[in-house]
C-alpha cells in the first residue's frame, strides 16, 4: 500500500537545526517584486531547497506581513533574509566576493536553462518585477542571463514558479555531479 506520510513522519529539521545546517552557496535576490504571495512562495522554495539567503530589494515587501506569512508558512523564520533598498549595491558587493551573478531574464544573450551547466559555486540569482522583469542596469552587472524555455502564448511565468524551477534545476545538477 502507498501510504501518505504524516507531518511527523517526514523527519523535517527544526528551525534551529535548519539554520545550523550546511546550505548551498546560492543567494536569491528579489528586486521590486510586488506580490506578497510570490515573496512568501519564494521563501518557502528557498527553505525547501536549502538556499543560504534571500535579499528583498526596492519595493519588495518584507516579513512580517500577513500575506507573506500565508504562503511562506514559517519559512521567513528559517531562511536568512535581508532588506536592501538598492539591488545594484548588493550585486556589486557579491561581485567583489566572486559570486557568479545570474539574472533570470530573457535577453539577447540569455542561456536557455536546459543548456546551462552550473559550476556549483557561489551564486547570486537575480529575479525582477512581475511585469518589467530584471532591470537593465542589473543585467549589465551580471555574468550571464538565464531563461526558462517556454512554448505557449505567454512570454513569462510567475516569479515564484520561475524561482522554483531554476533552483530545483541547479540542485539536481549538483546532486547529479555528486554521484
Amino acid at each position: 500500500m502507498n501510504k501518505k506520510l504524516k507531518l511527523e513522519e517526514l523527519n523535517r529539521l527544526s528551525i534551529e537545526d535548519f539554520k545550523k545546517s550546511a546550505k548551498d552557496p546560492i543567494i536569491v535576490l528579489l528586486d521590486n517584486v510586488r506580490s506578497l504571495n510570490n515573496i512568501g512562495s519564494v521563501f518557502r522554495t528557498c527553505d525547501a531547497m536549502g538556499i543560504s539567503k534571500v535579499y528583498l530589494c526596492g519595493i519588495t515587501a518584507q516579513p512580517p506581513h500577513r500575506e507573506i506569512r500565508k504562503t511562506a508558512i514559517g519559512a521567513t523564520k528559517s531562511v536568512d533574509w535581508e532588506y536592501a533598498e538598492n539591488a545594484l549595491e548588493i550585486i556589486k558587493k557579491y561581485k567583489k566576493l566572486n559570486y557568479s551573478l545570474i539574472a533570470v531574464e530573457q535577453t539577447s544573450k540569455s542561456i536557455s536553462l536546459e543548456n546551462y551547466a552550473h559550476n556549483m559555486g557561489k551564486t547570486l540569482l537575480i529575479f525582477g518585477n512581475e511585469i518589467d522583469g530584471v532591470s537593465q542596469n542589473l543585467i549589465d552587472e551580471c555574468d550571464i542571463s538565464l531563461e526558462i524555455p517556454q512554448y505557449g502564448t505567454k512570454h513569462s511565468m510567475n516569479i515564484s514558479v520561475t524561482t522554483g524551477i531554476i533552483i530545483w534545476t541547479l540542485k539536481m545538477q549538483k546532486l547529479s555531479n555528486q554521484r
